[in-house]
């Protein structure tokens, strides 16, 4: 799926225009990790002693129960479409060490969508990015480059700000901080689904430039995480090839 894509539009015509519900994973959650949880729930066959499962709530908390076990517990509590796991799963995800803190949310958002779509009888789509996203809209980042290279002086900045905020306002998206650094600015933003996702920061850097050309038209983009300046730099100087048209 292309940056420029609707994202909602896109689903749907995948989907065949079915009426679909969403759930966004809001947090923060790393691609890898995600990846590595959705491996290894397939490779389960789910809980086959439901009671058993949910009266071992006890071992989440256990520093004497291998990681291995614990994972395969949220995994098992996630299969089953009960109230009661997703209660244990909510309880755990609140106060899991650092080390199982992404998989017991992990298994919380398919619990909740399991239980979603007992109760709707809906097909239920679940988006999950590195960013997360909120209240039904994907965080992305941003980076914007100075046209010369330079930093921006504090007239540009405060330009920036105000219409980046007023451009994705428009779109009924939303700003959440916004960092200068170096030659460039960076922005972690929040864009609805059915909004083409480069189109209100392009409007935004055009009006900037309207009134005085300083901002380089390319920008860099991304839901998977928020860059540190080595990856910045690493993009720049060795860009990504556009895709081939279909």
């Amino acid at each position: 799926m292309k940056e420029e894509d609707n994202i909602l539009a896109r689903i749907r015509e995948i989907l065949g225009g079915e009426s679909t519900n969403f759930s966004i994973l809001e947090h923060q959650v790393d691609i890898k990790v995600q990846m590595d949880y959705f491996e290894y729930s397939k490779s389960k066959d789910g809980a086959n002693n439901i009671e058993e499962v949910l009266s071992n709530e006890h071992k989440l908390y256990d520093d004497d129960v291998p990681l291995d076990d614990k994972k395969a517990l949220l995994v098992n509590l996630a299969s089953i479409d009960q109230p009661e796991a997703y209660r244990i799963l909510e309880r755990y995800s609140a106060k899991a060490t650092s080390d199982l803190r992404d998989w017991a949310i992990m298994a919380t958002q398919e619990s909740r969508m399991l239980l979603e779509t007992q109760l709707l009888d809906e097909q239920q789509v679940f988006i999950s990015t590195g960013l997360g996203g909120k209240a039904g809209k994907l965080r992305y980042f941003v980076v914007v480059f100075s046209l010369d290279e330079e930093p921006f002086t504090s007239s540009q900045r405060k330009l920036i700000e105000g219409e980046f905020t007023y451009s994705l306002k428009q779109s009924d998206a939303e700003v959440e901080k916004v960092e200068f650094s170096k030659n460039y600015v960076t922005l972690l933003t929040l864009i609805p689904l059915s909004v083409k996702v480069r189109l209100p920061f392009q409007l935004a850097i055009d009006e900037c430039n309207s009134l005085g050309r300083f901002i380089k038209d390319s920008f860099i983009i991304t839901n998977v995480k928020e860059l540190n300046d080595a990856e910045i730099q690493e993009i720049v100087q060795n860009p990504p090839q556009p895709e081939e048209e279909q």
